[in-house]
């Protein structure tokens, strides 16, 4: 079994009108058959990883998906919106669909060389 790991930029969200492209920062999608086949993890620069289900994003690249703390829908055409809750707050990032499409596509292949690995 093998990590699946993608380097992609993303850009924050915020209020701001000052912000533009050169805002984005690099983020890691992670996936790690052995620690939980279900599951990706993003992790974000200068904040906590978070781990959630690769179902979730899937369906989120075509419409809005998610009620809990971890929300994604489409922005548009190439974009996609991650949203994360806690209690201090909502974090919104903005992700190409083509990398985040990409990198599940690299998980589902994993995911089946692992199978047939086992099967």
């Amino acid at each position: 079994m093998s990590v699946v790991e993608q380097f992609a930029r993303a850009r924050i969200v915020t209020d701001d009108d000052s912000q533009d492209e050169r805002d984005a920062v690099p983020v890691v999608l992670r996936y790690d058959p052995q620690a939980d086949p279900r599951a990706v993890r993003l992790v974000l620069p200068d904040a906590p990883a978070w781990t959630f289900s690769r179902s979730l994003l899937e369906q989120g690249l075509r419409a809005p998906a998610g009620t809990g703390e971890v929300r994604v829908w489409p922005c548009g055409r190439v974009q996609t919106v991650v949203e994360f809750h806690t209690a201090q707050g909502v974090s919104v990032v903005q992700i190409e669909t083509k990398a985040l499409t990409r990198f599940l596509r690299r998980t589902y292949t994993e995911a089946m060389a692992t199978a047939f690995a086992h099967g």
